[in-house]
């Protein structure tokens, strides 16, 4: 269990098959809720979704608060306010504790952030959902047929966690990339799109990462991410290894994947593929969800938009001012309220600077 014997355990199960487990705890004037979403109630550990949410401190004044709401926050409701205050960075941060599960309700007070070794203060946070743009990369290599039907699902089941500001595309790749669906609000137009998606050749996926970065630069949102869905490693792309990292870290975009890897692994690219995945989800603060069953990845696939959905954006100007456009390291850590387990923090881990 995440907490002690204080807890006090109440279920609740709703006809929609969602189940919350809400454990309430004192610390103090803070409270702790873990709650739990899973798909079905058979749910497991991984393909289910649980926060622990810790409910701020009430304020005796309610415009001293630090927590600054979204509506309030140009900058991060157009990307045309961010490119007006060109010194500001933001940071997309999530929280997990040891079962991997979402921590919400954090206040700015507990975060603490660093570049290059150096404290900057942060001037702007929202725990806030605003408004995201999102890529699909689905892997339609050979080696993919008898997983597609689930990984179609998955996706559709991923676009259902999407708020009705959000755009989203899909890019497939096999032998090459293809962008299947341009920018859309609409989960209908996608499905109708994958109906006919069948899979075969090689796979091209350094290749599509690269089309789907490119893509990227026509969103509308500042918020961006990819969710890549693949098998296997690359042995098809123009692209080289070297050249998507180094562009992926250049890209202000969360990158997620799901890798459905085989427990046996016969050639080099499989057996390279779940350290390439994680190459390029970690560096941007998104994770790599191996999964093993194929009957999990809509679970999965939900659990990483409802991710999407419950991370802190923390602002701040560098004190660093040199426009150098050299990488700057950076490194978000917590100061958890007492009482919490060892908590997980996930963040990019550095950016360019700015070129004269």
């Amino acid at each position: 269990m995440l907490l002690n014997r204080h807890f006090r355990l109440c279920y609740h199960a709703r006809t929609t098959g969602e189940l919350n487990v809400f454990r309430w705890a004192k610390y103090g004037s803070l409270a702790v809720v873990v709650f739990l979403l899973a798909l079905t109630p058979c749910a497991s550990a991984q393909g289910s979704e649980e926060n622990v949410h810790i409910i701020p401190r009430k304020v005796s004044n309610p415009s001293a608060s630090t927590a600054v709401p979204v509506a309030d926050r140009p900058e991060l409701k157009s990307g045309k306010s961010l490119k007006v205050d060109v010194d500001l960075v933001l940071v997309n941060v999530t929280v997990t504790d040891p079962m991997n599960r979402l921590v919400t309700g954090l206040e700015k007070e507990h975060f603490r952030l660093l570049e290059a070794n150096a404290a900057q203060e942060i001037r702007h946070f929202s725990s806030e959902d605003s408004p995201i743009s999102v890529g699909v990369v689905l892997d339609l290599s050979g080696s993919m047929n008898n997983k597609m039907e689930k990984a179609k699902d998955a996706i559709i089941e991923f676009f259902k966690t999407a708020n009705p500001q959000d755009e989203f595309f899909l890019v497939t790749f096999s032998d090459r990339p293809e962008v299947l669906t341009d920018f859309t609000q609409s989960i209908e137009e996608i499905q109708g799109r994958l109906v006919y998606s069948v899979p075969k050749g090689r796979t091209a996926l350094y290749d599509a990462v690269y089309m789907a970065i490119s893509k990227m630069r026509s969103a509308k949102h500042p918020k961006k991410a990819l969710l890549i869905i693949s098998d296997g490693g690359d042995n098809r792309s123009r692209y080289t290894d070297s050249e998507i990292k180094s562009l992926v870290k250049e890209a202000d975009v969360q990158i997620y994947a799901i890798g459905i890897f085989d427990d046996v692994r016969s050639t080099p690219e499989e057996i390279r593929g779940p350290f390439m995945l994680s190459e390029m989800t970690d560096v941007t603060g998104g994770r790599t969800f191996p999964v093993a069953d194929i009957n999990d990845l809509s679970d999965v696939a939900v659990k990483i938009g409802v991710e999407l959905r419950n991370q802190y954006v923390l602002g701040y100007r560098p004190t660093n001012k040199a426009r150098d456009g050299k990488w700057r390291k950076l490194k978000v850590k917590l100061l958890a309220p007492k009482g919490l387990p060892p908590l997980n923090v996930h963040a990019k881990t550095g950016y360019y600077a700015p070129q004269q």
